[in-house]
């Protein structure tokens, strides 16, 4: 073999051996890419667990908002009846304060004054029954709210623990710290206790 010939067949000798060095470190890095995806695969499930937090904290907003709302809604009305109340307080008020005027001072035997003291005793008897109606729905009322108020607490701190637990969950899968992905579970399952006991209060 000349010495051209000899040049250009190691010239391929180490071209090959290139060639395998690669294979050798393509495989060596595919294999260490592997390795890493199946210790990080834990990573997945975390993201699949801040999507499920995150839809259920969606469906405690949507409930702490109606409960909420029904809180504001019913101490209006509360507030509503007991101004009806007081009104009709003032017109039993006033309705007696007139009857004991015309006790003292009319006359006995006029007819028109008869009428109208017995429409205004007819009224005070009428206005007792009317208000302790209004003294019962304003009640109901004032219940109603305080209930919602209750559910609307926890459903507060339930939204409260869940953006804690997205947070956690979000730096776990940033951090890689397994730890932390256990840790926005508990806080997700406090706040979904939570829920619970606002829905059956």
């Amino acid at each position: 073999m000349n010495k051209p010939e000899a040049k250009n067949m190691n010239d391929l000798q180490k071209e090959i051996s290139e060639l395998k060095q690669f294979i050798v470190d393509l495989k060596a890095d595919r294999a260490a890419t592997k390795e890493k995806e199946s210790r990080e695969a834990w990573t997945k499930y975390v993201s699949l667990t801040v999507v499920i937090i995150a839809v259920v904290a969606a469906i405690a907003a949507q409930w702490g908002g109606k409960y909420s709302s029904r809180t504001q809604m019913s101490q209006t009305q509360a507030s509503d009846q007991w101004a009806y109340y007081q009104a009709k307080s003032i017109k039993q008020h006033i309705d007696e304060v007139t009857l004991a005027q015309m006790a003292r001072g009319g006359n006995t035997n006029d007819a028109e004054l008869a009428r109208t003291t017995r429409k205004l005793s007819e009224n005070l008897s009428r206005y007792d029954k009317e208000k302790a109606e209004i003294k019962a729905k304003a009640e109901a009322l004032e219940k109603l709210r305080d209930d919602a108020s209750k559910r609307s607490g926890k459903l507060g701190l339930a939204i409260s623990y869940f953006t804690v637990a997205i947070a956690t969950a979000s730096i776990c899968t940033v951090t890689k710290k397994k730890p932390l992905w256990f840790v926005s579970m508990a806080l997700a399952a406090f706040a979904a206790a939570q829920m619970v006991l606002a829905w059956t209060l």
